[in-house]
């Protein structure tokens, strides 16, 4: 590492004979570090006793102080950092002085990989895996208790100070720790990229350091540091390099709208309103509507910005333009540091929409190409497509959010898929009707699909643990538009805890065989044949949904083409209902695909005059999941509860 020693700045010729930093002087500097080559201009936040009466400069050439700015807290100061493009990657120093009392704190500024800014992120071309770490599997049994401090679990010494961990590790508790981690994902990047995903989506990895619950992550204690029981920053950062060796991009899970109880600035934040504060506590509304809503009030809007998620989860102030400029910059140097795909911002409307919107800004600024969905959980879809960019909201507001999640076509799957006895507007009419709402969307190759994540009841559970619905489920996910999202061991109808109080953590169960000692391991093609009852469909659904998505990784035309949509009706005395079926193509101008969903629990026999403005007469092709060459024509047969795929030439 090249240390450089000029100074620039005022009080201090030569750094080279001055004390360095400790604990009692310098608590913490964030960003980490920082990069060569970077569009976005750095702002450290430092912390440490009395800092702000300190004067501040840099010795290096090529970075300068450009300005200070001084907080609430005299234990905190916000330095701009001009780094010139002549700037070389090296240590630098941060120098304080006070009355004739110096010290230093280095900084380091990395070299920028080449074609940083260029990379790709996850499309319509990707299927994106999510996992809940601490679910999936655990390698490591001695970091599966709560880290004290001193040595991690390879020996080595942690080269920074993270407060203790006191939530504990028991398997049988369904809100405990089970113990997954890092390294025990690696372990099975194999078992993902098999099953045709292109891209895995991880729940939150930094430190929650919350007593109770902590095993979801999404209560932050740290921005810039992989919690503990997991693994560390480094770790992190080999497995998204691993998870790239195997075809597999990585999108970090980022929450900018809360923190958790147990954050190290809950103890002092530097701004008074780094959080929003309300005497009495004042809990969010969820009414995301107050932003398109000309009729709102003023009151309801503030509820739903400045009010808590829940009581363990303070409110970040995005509206403090110090707090917005942190947020950014973290979510860039995740980029940078670990090389990652993509972004997913977990509850995204409760944020300050026009921050937020200068927050995605910031990120596609600096990488023209990066993806980021939002979780803008609402089943209205005007209100929903208000979020992507570039929608034509009449406000004039435009969120920057390149992708949002359709929860919408979500509900309209699984309720249909549940249903028997079925009228005008049910049954496989929810999803027509849905998707007949397209033209409300900006852009649908920016729409992720999905039927389950980590919020939702278990899929096997609400499809009454039928394999056949379940099978049209994965149909669906994996011939629809947009970019499709399946929820790990969905894959084999995973189902939730019966031994324990209903609860999200019953839903989030661990994932069998990823535990040293599991009876049953659903990792291998051994453990899925001889699987125990409760997993008897394992082996069939595993299969069936590998087929489906490793056809998918070539096929131009469900990835990227258009969709021409077909709903049957029936006579059934002096009712005209629907036959709960759903025939659709998906196409470009050289191939098609043509899907048939009979989701009733009679057979269905095609009459293939109902589909001629697309394709008449009999249709050749390849049936994708036997890979056996079918016609389609009249009397054509569907059996009971499932799916035809048919890919053909146009």
């Amino acid at each position: 590492m090249v240390l450089l020693t000029a100074c620039q700045g005022p009080g201090v010729s030569d750094p080279s004979g001055m004390p360095e930093a400790g604990p009692a002087q310098v608590s913490r500097v964030e960003p980490l570090s920082w990069w060569t080559g970077m569009k976005t201009e750095l702002q450290l936040m430092v912390q440490g006793p009395e800092i702000s009466s300190y004067q501040v400069s840099i010795a290096g050439k090529g970075l300068r102080v450009k300005d200070v700015h001084k907080a609430d807290s005299p234990h905190f100061v916000f330095v701009d950092v001009e780094v010139s493009p002549s700037a070389r990657p090296g240590t630098y120093y941060l120098l304080f002085e006070r009355e004739g009392q110096t010290f230093k704190y280095p900084y380091l500024i990395r070299e920028r990989e080449k074609g940083s800014a260029a990379r790709e992120s996850f499309t319509v071309a990707d299927m994106i895996y999510l996992i809940m770490p601490d679910r999936f599997a655990s390698a490591f049994s001695d970091n599966d208790e709560a880290w004290q401090g001193g040595e991690y679990f390879d020996g080595s010494a942690r080269p920074w100070t993270v407060p203790p961990t006191p939530d504990r590790v028991d398997r049988q508790d369904a809100v405990a720790r089970h113990g997954g981690d890092i390294q025990g994902m690696m372990n099975h990047l194999d078992y993902i990229a098999d099953l045709g995903a292109t891209a895995i989506w991880c729940t939150p990895l930094l430190l929650d350091n919350q007593p109770r619950e902590s095993y979801h992550g999404y209560a932050c204690a740290d921005y810039y540091h992989i919690d503990p029981r997991f693994g560390d920053n480094e770790h992190y950062k080999a497995f998204v390099a691993r998870a790239h060796e195997k075809g597999l991009k990585v999108i970090m899970d980022v929450v900018t709208n809360h923190c958790g109880t147990a954050h190290w600035w809950m103890e002092e934040p530097p701004f008074k309103d780094w959080y929003h504060v309300s005497e009495p506590y004042m809990q969010m509304n969820a009414l995301f509507s107050v932003y398109m809503d000309p009729h709102a009030s003023l009151r309801d809007r503030e509820r739903q910005e400045s009010g808590w998620f829940v009581p363990s989860m303070p409110d970040m102030n995005l509206d403090n333009p110090f707090v917005l400029k942190y947020f950014q910059q973290w979510a860039i140097w995740w980029i940078e540091y670990a090389g990652l795909d993509g972004l997913r911002v977990d509850t995204y409307p409760y944020n300050e929409p026009e921050p937020m919107s200068a927050w995605c800004k910031a990120v596609t600024d600096e990488y023209p190409g990066m993806n980021i969905v939002g979780e803008c959980w609402d089943m209205n879809i005007p209100q929903l497509a208000y979020w992507q960019k570039d929608n034509p909201n009449k406000n004039g507001f435009n969120s920057n959010l390149p992708s949002i999640m359709d929860f919408p076509l979500q509900q309209a799957m699984l309720r249909a898929l549940n249903e028997d006895q079925v009228f005008w507007d049910e049954g496989m009419t929810r999803i027509y009707s849905v998707l007949a709402q397209d033209f409300a969307y900006q852009d649908l190759s920016h729409m992720v699909t999905f039927f389950a994540n980590h919020d939702h009841a278990r899929t096997g559970d609400v499809l009454r643990r039928d394999p056949a619905r379940m099978k049209l489920a994965l149909t669906l996910l994996a011939t629809l538009r947009g970019i499709p999202q399946l929820y790990y061991g969905d894959e084999m109808m995973f189902l939730e805890r019966k031994d324990c109080q209903p609860h999200d953590g019953a839903k989030r169960i661990d994932f069998p065989g990823g535990w040293e000692g599991d009876a049953c391991n659903l990792f291998t093609a051994e453990g899925r044949a001889s699987a125990p009852e409760m997993y008897a469909a394992a082996a069939e659904l595993h299969d069936y949904t590998r087929s489906l998505f490793r056809w998918r990784k070539g096929c131009k035309a469900v990835q990227e083409g258009k969709t021409l949509h077909f709903l049957s009706r029936r006579n059934v005395g002096p009712h005209n209902i629907t036959d709960n079926s759903y025939a659709f193509f998906r196409y470009t101008d050289t191939e098609a695909v043509f899907v048939y969903i009979n989701n009733s629990a009679e057979p269905r026999v095609l009459d293939w005059n109902h589909y001629r403005e697309f394709v008449s007469g009999p249709v050749s092709g390849t049936e994708i999941i036997s890979g056996e060459p079918v016609t389609l024509r009249d009397g054509f047969s569907v059996a009971p509860r499932s799916a035809i795929v048919v890919e053909f030439k146009r």
